[in-house]
This record gives structure tokens, C-alpha cells and sequence, in this order.
């Protein structure tokens, strides 16, 4: 099954031209029937989106990495569990979420509690690294690595990958009005440290 996930560039677009064709629904459906070939598509279609949610999570590109092969391969064993209360989308951010949190739990050196976001984002002594920083999009994903983890990942969800209040709760596992309170709160901070940092927030979104 490891393999299945290891496509190369051309495959992968290949296999995103033809999962555009198929509804999310029915490659679930296609997968919890031992279809291989559904989950290389649906990997296609949301590895990335799947990824970007977790590096943002856990701060750690190796660590995101392997979270979302995880994620996959929960799928591959359990497509047959899905319900369709949700989209696709937002049950694979559900897992990837459940498997990010456990997998830092696990690592105590990993914490990703305030004072280690910051130190992840400062962390830029190579020259290559400090260039790369300099760049405004750096620089905004920088100010959201400083958000404390329970904030960030509203901003995330909300902001980044399009999911609806209600979506974001389902998600997180929290009341919809609890989400709301984290997206106020964290955009207030977002916005302190986007000015901080000399960026626009309103045109930074």
C-alpha cells in the first residue's frame, strides 16, 4: 500500500486529470471495495491539501510527511466507515487532525505549545532559509506558526482550506460557537503580528 502512495510527478498528474471525473462519494464507495486504483485517486486529488493542513499543524515537514500516508492508509482500512455527513474533504482533515495530535503527543520533545512555534519560525541562520523568510508569503505563514495551536488551526480551516463554520467544528471536534470565539481571537492576534511585521492584514488574506 506504501507504494500506491509514492507517485511520481507525471502519474500524479495523470491521476489528478482523471479523479476530476469522479466524485470524492464514489471513490470512497470504490475504495471500501478493495479499488486501489480509487484511493491512488483520491490521494491525488487531496494529498496536498491533506499536507498543508498538517505541516501547518505540527510545524514539522518530515513529521507532515508521514501523517498523511497515515491518513490515507486509514482510509484504505476504513472507507467503509465513512458516513456522508460530511464532505470528503472535511473527513480527511478529520483524521489528519486526529493523527497530527497523537503523533505529537508522542513526541515529547515536540510540543507544539507557544514557545516551540516560535522558536520553528526563528529558526533561519542559513542564508538560503533567511532569503526565503524574507519573502512576504514566508513571512505570513512565519506570523501563523506564532498562533497558539488551538487558534491556528481555525485559521487554517477557515482561511486556507474554505470549510465552513460548521465543517470546522466536525472537524475539531468543538461546539460551532466555540469555533467562532478561536477565529475572532486568532485573528486579532494574526493581525498584531502581521503589522509587527510590517504586512497589510487585510491584504495578507
Amino acid at each position: 500500500m506504501q507504494s500506491i502512495l509514492s507517485l511520481s510527478s507525471a502519474c500524479g498528474r495523470h491521476l489528478i486529470s482523471s479523479a476530476q471525473k469522479v466524485p470524492d462519494e464514489a471513490l470512497i464507495v470504490s475504495i471500501a471495495k478493495g479499488d486501489r486504483r480509487a484511493v491512488e485517486l483520491l490521494f491525488a486529488r487531496h494529498n496536498q491539501r491533506v499536507y498543508r493542513f498538517v505541516r501547518r499543524l505540527t510545524g514539522n515537514p518530515w513529521l507532515a510527511e508521514e501523517i498523511v500516508s497515515d491518513v490515507f492508509l486509514a482510509v484504505w482500512h476504513c472507507a467503509e466507515c465513512f458516513r456522508e455527513q460530511s464532505r470528503v474533504s472535511t473527513w480527511l482533515l478529520a483524521i489528519a487532525r486526529h493523527k497530527a495530535i497523537a503523533a505529537l503527543r508522542r513526541k515529547k520533545d515536540e510540543h507544539l505549545d507557544d514557545e516551540h512555534a516560535a522558536a520553528i519560525a526563528d529558526d533561519a541562520d542559513d542564508p538560503e532559509v533567511t532569503a526565503y523568510q524574507a519573502s512576504r508569503s514566508a513571512m505570513i505563514r512565519k506570523c501563523l506558526q506564532r498562533l497558539p495551536q488551538s487558534h491556528r488551526e481555525i485559521i487554517d480551516l477557515v482561511y486556507y482550506h474554505e470549510k465552513t463554520v460548521i465543517e470546522t467544528a466536525r472537524i475539531v471536534g468543538i461546539p460551532e460557537g466555540t469555533v467562532k470565539t478561536r477565529m475572532l481571537r486568532g485573528r486579532q492576534r494574526m493581525a498584531k503580528l502581521l503589522k509587527d511585521a510590517g504586512i497589510d492584514s487585510v491584504q495578507a488574506c
